[in-house]
């Protein structure tokens, strides 16, 4: 039966890939086609870990250990990975996301309260290591006119949420950006576009949405009164990465239980 999601064959690089959404979206691509996946992580025994699981469906993986904030970090991995995987990166998911390898407890203080260097964190993961990740891969994929890049960012920037204005703020601009670049790409066969996400099971989450009276109390705000699960991204990622998506781009889509709406 055709697979209308099937990947073709394509080489994906997936950030942030050593756990939670990034893990599911690596495996929805293994299990879909996918030619090679670059799996990456600040920690390399998970990003090894997930690549064992990929190579495990019977598809070439490369385990790609890097802090996505670091320019030159990026450049010498996607340079390795890409020699390793022996294709260039055809699909490009942004999903490296939260404070980056050295949060601190400086960062839940009061905006006004912080200092530059303890916000910087959320800004170099969330908006500089897209920015870098692009960068890094976009050329080729013009080169190639073809490409697809999906960045995950979150309903608190879309939506704003009280205590989390450094993490809002890049992801807001990880979306002003991927509109930008949709417009400036989209001519050469590029597509890129943004999963924005709401309260969704992961480790970093899972102690929150493991605590019933808590799980309950945040669920009050969301139509669908479930946590979202790792498959609920990966799915719309899997979709958007794929041929059935060719002519969409620029766009946000919340995957996110109907925590709030958009037109």
């Amino acid at each position: 039966m055709h697979d209308l999601l099937d990947i073709k064959g394509r080489t994906a690089l997936v950030t942030g890939a050593g756990q939670g959404v990034g893990r599911r979206v690596v495996l929805h691509l293994a299990e879909h086609g996918a030619g090679a996946v670059i799996v990456n992580d600040y920690r390399a025994e998970r990003a090894e870990a997930v690549a064992a699981e990929v190579e495990a469906l019977g598809v070439r993986a490369v385990p790609a250990a890097c802090d996505v904030s670091d320019l030159g970090a990026v450049q010498t991995m996607v340079r390795q990975a890409t020699e390793s995987a022996g294709a260039p990166v055809d699909i490009l998911v942004n999903n490296a996301g939260n404070a980056g390898p050295n949060p601190t407890e400086a960062m839940s203080r009061p905006f006004w309260e912080q200092r530059p260097d303890e916000w910087n964190g959320f800004l170099g993961t969330n908006l500089y290591g897209v920015l870098n990740t692009t960068h890094s891969t976009v050329g080729e994929m013009i080169d190639r006119e073809y490409g697809r890049i999906v960045n995950v960012v979150s309903d608190a920037a879309r939506f704003g949420e009280k205590g989390r204005e450094s993490y809002s703020a890049a992801k807001a601009g990880a979306a002003g950006f991927t509109r930008s670049l949709a417009a400036s790409a989209g001519r050469y066969g590029v597509t890129a576009n943004c999963v924005s996400l709401a309260a969704t099971r992961t480790p970093r989450t899972a102690d929150r949405l493991e605590d019933e009276q808590l799980q309950a109390a945040i669920m009050k705000r969301y139509i669908i009164r479930r946590p979202g699960e790792p498959e609920d991204a990966a799915n719309m990622i899997l979709f958007l990465c794929s041929d059935a998506a060719s002519w969409v781009t620029g766009q946000t889509f919340p995957v996110n239980g109907g925590y709030s709406f958009a037109l």
